[in-house]
């Protein structure tokens, strides 16, 4: 593999903005997650959920120990404290991701209903009788199922749309060419994986810049690419683009939607209610501001409070040098697996030309179902996903068994795993 690869990135203090935790001492990085104290067990399943450092815990803790409020209900301290800082978490999150201006950052329940707020809030209010959607059938069911869900809801009131599914190269990333073969002057949107979830490829669709017509939409699933690598949607030329804050080191229940300024005003309100930024008149509901028109009811404010901590930490490491571990992570995994009798890899980094991974890499082994491997390597300690991993048109892709990394992932971590799988291997083929 030529020079020694580099273990876990020591903290660093951002340039940009002073981190207001206290790292832990050198070369302890995992000194920061509690969780991987408590046993001997090799956490392999980050693209499922991250593990949650100190801060984000804390922050969670000190929401329902201290000053608990609404925020935006009430003139007391108490509640404009909240206010300020979700704000402060929203523009932090704006500067984060590469957003132009804090309104494009709207805060949900999850990666999955940010994509049900594209479908409903943008698709119910846009989409007419014969237009198309260009779709993975490949991808994360989130990504897949909203987009069903939309055209089933239109087809009711008399309106159309067809989904048109596009193919996945064997790298596990998007065809660009059979996107631009199946694009007509009927497409509306374009929606993509942009880190595959079982795949590992990475979708920046750079291929199609100045020749998709303007009028296509780009949506961006961002659920396993956030928090692992520099991610901006400014860049990449999103129109929307979702976030699961779990998934980058925040607590479960707190999803991002970027939704881009210019077409703000296509917006039906999704969730339409308190807090909701629509007006009642006689003649009905009319919409507000951004981006309380997406955000309607109360907040999950230890949620965003945890995101809010969980981005000070990810910057504190360096998004650069966190995606530069998970490919060094990658490619001895795929190497260590390799040669393994009976071990076939699913379309990824396996089959790169170069020495990309982004810590994602999914396989069969000849013998065993994924579902009893993945038994067998977690009574050995090894803590894998396995399955069709939530992707409803994967086939004819099989079960398999998908292992994923983060930063607290090591370089001996992942030599006893594929130890371990070619033992295993050798024994059932």
């Amino acid at each position: 593999m030529g020079s020694p690869a580099p273990g876990p990135p020591a903290l660093r203090r951002s340039a940009a903005r002073p981190n207001p935790y206290a790292p832990p001492p050198p070369g302890s990085v995992r000194a920061l997650f509690p969780a991987l104290a408590e046993g001997p067990e090799v956490y392999l399943d980050s693209a499922s959920t991250t593990q949650k450092p100190r801060p984000v815990i804390e922050a969670v803790h000190r929401y329902h120990s201290s000053r608990t409020a609404n925020a935006g209900r009430g003139t007391y301290r108490w509640a404009t404290g909240l206010t300020t800082r979700i704000a402060e978490v929203r523009a932090h999150t704006a500067e984060f991701l590469g957003a132009a201006h804090a309104d494009e950052i709207v805060f949900a329940s999850g990666a999955t209903a940010a994509l049900n707020a594209v479908a409903l809030s943008w698709g119910l209010a846009n989409l007419a009788d014969g237009d198309e959607i260009l779709y993975n059938p490949r991808d994360h069911a989130a990504n897949v199922h909203p987009w069903f869900h939309l055209r089933d809801l239109l087809a009711r009131f008399g309106r159309r749309i067809t989904l048109i599914p596009y193919a996945t190269t064997a790298l596990g990333e998007a065809d660009t060419a059979d996107i631009l073969a199946k694009t007509t002057p009927h497409t509306r949107l374009l929606t993509a994986s942009h880190l595959h979830h079982v795949y590992g490829g990475l979708t920046t669709l750079e291929e199609l810049r100045g020749r998709l017509d303007p009028g296509v939409l780009v949506c961006l699933d961002c659920s396993q690419s956030g928090g692992h690598l520099p991610v901006d949607v400014t860049a990449l030329g999103a129109d929307f683009a979702v976030f699961a804050a779990h998934k980058m080191f925040g607590a479960p229940g707190t999803g991002i939607l970027f939704c881009r300024r210019a077409i703000h005003d296509r917006l039906l309100p999704f969730l339409p209610g308190g807090n909701s930024g629509v007006t009642l008149t006689d003649a009905g509901l009319v919409p507000g501001k951004m981006p309380e028109l997406l955000e309607g009811g109360t907040h999950n404010i230890p949620g965003i409070l945890a995101l809010g901590a969980a981005l000070e930490v990810l910057e504190s490491f360096g998004l650069d040098e966190i995606a530069e571990h998970d490919r060094v992570l990658t490619r001895r995994l795929i190497d260590g697996l390799r040669d393994a009798p009976g071990l076939e890899f699913l379309p990824g980094p396996a089959y790169a030309p170069c020495a990309t991974g982004h810590g994602i890499v999914s396989f069969t082994l000849a013998g065993i179902s994924a579902a009893d491997l993945g038994f067998v390597l977690g009574e050995a300690g090894f803590l894998v996903r396995t399955g069709l991993h939530c992707a409803p048109g994967a086939d004819p892709d099989p079960d398999s068994v998908r292992v994923s990394t983060h930063l607290y992932t090591t370089l001996d971590e992942i030599d006893r795993f594929t130890d371990c799988v070619t033992t295993i291997a050798e024994e059932v083929t």
